[in-house]
């Protein structure tokens, strides 16, 4: 696997009325407009998680190294966490990325808000956000999703929805328990694109659930992620197929690469 060169993501050309995603492993990705706007969605760029699995008594070393150094995100424009855990928060590429001198527009719910303060974060720096509150980074819009928390340690988890202006629209789930109600609520905004974590050990979308979801969204394209990172919380991503398969959605299923962009709509 090669290393993912943040120039190369800068001198990507992004076709006009269509978003590029990089896979980053976990539920990180790079987002990037045709306009420019680059966007870091939960950054996990160490093996921070390795120590605190081993605190539970969890295999969380990573699988697979880091792509790229924290410092490699010094030129996003925003960085985007869906909730505070450490695999989505993490204070290691939080600070590898500011003391390089990342300085950027720091997106959040309520308890990842709290967390990035107090990782020395300035308050003035995030924008707060929670299901259904946007904010507009030139042409690309960041909505925050409802998500359904798996426990009670953290219930302002939010998705995302990232739409690109005359362009498709992705809806990143985060973390998120299965509710009928949250196909309900996506459903109405018709993503083309919907990223989707597989881990039912960690109570979130289990594969049958995320093609469930699937279903109901209508999605012309799903992608899995939070499936391959940790011995103790991984599986195999084309379980998602056979259960989209089950639904006559087989044909909607990709499976990203590390580090490789995917362009939507696809040529």
């Amino acid at each position: 696997m090669d290393v993912l060169s943040m120039d190369t993501v800068e001198q990507y050309q992004v076709p006009e009325a269509s978003v590029a995603l990089w896979w980053l492993g976990q539920a990180s990705f790079l987002v990037k407009s045709p306009g420019g706007v680059l966007v870091a969605l939960d950054p996990y760029l160490t093996n921070s998680c390795k120590a605190v699995g081993e605190a539970y008594g969890y295999d969380m070393d990573r699988r697979v190294p880091p792509l790229m150094a924290p410092a490699d995100l010094v030129g996003i424009d925003a960085y985007v966490v869906t909730h505070s855990h450490q695999d989505h928060l993490d204070p290691d590429t939080l600070q590898g990325f500011r003391a390089a001198g990342g300085r950027a527009r720091y997106v959040a719910p309520a308890d990842a808000s709290e967390k990035l303060q107090a990782l020395g974060v300035a308050p003035e720096e995030i924008e707060d956000v929670w299901p259904n509150r946007a904010v507009t980074l030139r042409d690309l819009t960041v909505r925050a999703t409802l998500a359904i928390p798996p426990s009670r340690n953290d219930l302002t988890h939010v998705g995302y929805l990232m739409s690109v202006a005359g362009g498709p629209s992705v809806y990143f789930t985060g973390d998120t328990d299965y509710h009928e109600v949250l196909g309900e609520c996506m459903a109405e905004d018709r993503p083309d694109v919907l990223v989707a974590v597989i881990n039912g050990a960690f109570r979130n979308l289990s594969a049958a659930q995320a093609a469930t979801l699937a279903k109901q969204i209508d999605p012309k394209v799903v992608i899995p992620c939070h499936h391959d990172l940790f011995p103790d919380n991984s599986l195999p991503p084309r379980i998602l197929r056979t259960n989209l398969q089950m639904h006559g959605m087989g044909d909607r299923y990709r499976e990203l690469k590390y580090g490789v962009p995917y362009v939507y709509p696809e040529t």
